[in-house]
């Protein structure tokens, strides 16, 4: 490690961490604040747009603003800002007693925005680094966000496991700590300079270029095939493939994000062309999907879940290196735009399942197919949704040859 950067690298390590808690902790209390709130399904799931909006809205500033932004403060104030977050959204019973979810949705948009912060910045900090492999390290920061997801989906399981859910706001300040120990470390730390385009007429010109949009293309699938898994893994693997949750969450949606990090830890030691490496990923992500929606034995269909984690771990960091490489001139622009892609397609993939999960479960021809399969609706209506998932790797592996085509012609 770069001695200069030493103490950068681990900052910006510790604001992935953060981001794995800001993405992950609050889905994993939906139903204790059900029960302890009486807060409707429908605004818990709204708590998951206003984290998404909010990313996506910082994104998009960032594309086209980031030239007034002074980069190096912002940098060091991300972290700062989940603590803030957090801190917030564990004092939401104390200062809205009448109202807990307005401060659970301010204490969302607080740390949703430090999360897209990080998502613009950390990325070009770590390619900004003097180093021997540039690609190793962008996937090294990768992985340390799903050991993250690990992390915190262990410590949440342990917690509420052996302590009374309604002790929950103690978590939430536990986990603060994570991005406080970010900020600490980003206090006394050296922040390498980094390009962004001079004013809004560099990043126009920059959206001209088809390669660009290839490039965005890319992390739109990667994002919708990596978090249609990542989201509906859990709900999937209980109600389609009728494995107890528990043994759901621990073999399926934990070793999901194990799989995740494996992935993206083995492209960092030993990875190398990446442009091939996204291709094989796509397919190996497409016959995941397949087989997980249509296999008639649970084990393979949560094993093929699990997979999924593997195959789809490079395509997000996969996709910024090479926007990164290809277009070194836009700096921090490029992670901003394509970090609004990824953002997109993390929003767009999980939807659109459930979208078809629905219609299909509540249509009375379905009905009668299900029952010739001898399937509920449901499990039906999630079978097609999880293939209608398939189509986003499947997809992928098309715009993943045509970045392996554009590469080997620029040889």
């Amino acid at each position: 490690m770069n001695c200069r950067f030493r103490r950068t690298k681990l900052a910006c390590y510790a604001t992935n961490i953060s981001m794995s808690v800001i993405s992950n902790f609050p889905p994993l209390l939906f139903l204790t604040f059900r029960a302890l709130y009486r807060i409707s399904y429908s605004l818990l799931g709204l708590l998951v747009l206003v984290n998404f909006c909010t990313q996506l809205a910082v994104d998009l500033i960032f594309s086209f603003f980031s030239h007034k932004f002074n980069i190096p403060l912002t940098v060091k104030f991300t972290p700062v800002l989940s603590v803030l977050g957090l801190l917030l959204f564990a004092a939401a019973p104390v200062l809205f007693p009448a109202n807990v979810y307005l401060g659970l949705v301010l204490g969302t948009i607080v740390f949703s925005a430090s999360s897209g912060l990080a998502e613009v910045l950390i990325s070009p900090v770590i390619a900004a680094i003097p180093a021997e492999n540039p690609e190793h390290e962008m996937s090294k920061l990768h992985s340390i966000y799903a050991w993250g997801v690990v992390f915190v989906i262990l410590v949440s399981t342990l917690f509420l496991l052996f302590l009374d859910a309604k002790y929950w706001q103690i978590l939430s300040l536990l986990f603060a700590l994570v991005p406080l120990t970010a900020a600490i470390l980003f206090a006394g730390a050296k922040i390498p300079a980094m390009e962004t385009p001079e004013r809004v007429s560099g990043a126009l010109t920059l959206l001209k270029n088809k390669g660009l949009w290839l490039c965005i293309a890319a992390i739109f699938l990667g994002g919708a095939s990596e978090c249609t898994m990542a989201q509906w893994g859990s709900g999937y693997l209980e109600q389609a493939l009728g494995i107890p949750k528990a043994w759901g969450d621990i073999f399926g949606v934990a070793m999901f994000a194990v799989m995740l990090g494996l992935g993206r830890s083995l492209y960092a030691k030993y990875g190398k062309s990446i442009e091939k490496f996204l291709f094989w990923s796509a397919v190996g992500a497409t016959l995941c999907y397949f087989t997980a929606a249509v296999s008639p034995f649970p084990l393979l269909g949560l094993i093929a879940c699990g997979l999924t984690g593997f195959c789809t771990a490079m395509m997000w960091p996969g996709a910024l290196i090479i926007g990164s490489d290809r277009f070194p001139s836009g700096g921090v622009f490029i992670y901003a735009i394509m970090a609004a892609g990824g953002d997109l397609g993390a929003s767009v993939g999980p939807q659109l399942v459930g979208i078809i999960t629905d219609t299909v479960a509540a249509n009375a021809s379905a009905a009668s197919l299900a029952q010739t399969l001898s399937l509920t609706p449901e499990q039906l209506g999630m079978k097609l949704g999880m293939l209608v998932g398939m189509l986003f790797p499947l997809f992928a592996i098309a715009v993943f040859a045509r970045i392996r085509h554009t590469a080997k012609k620029a040889k």
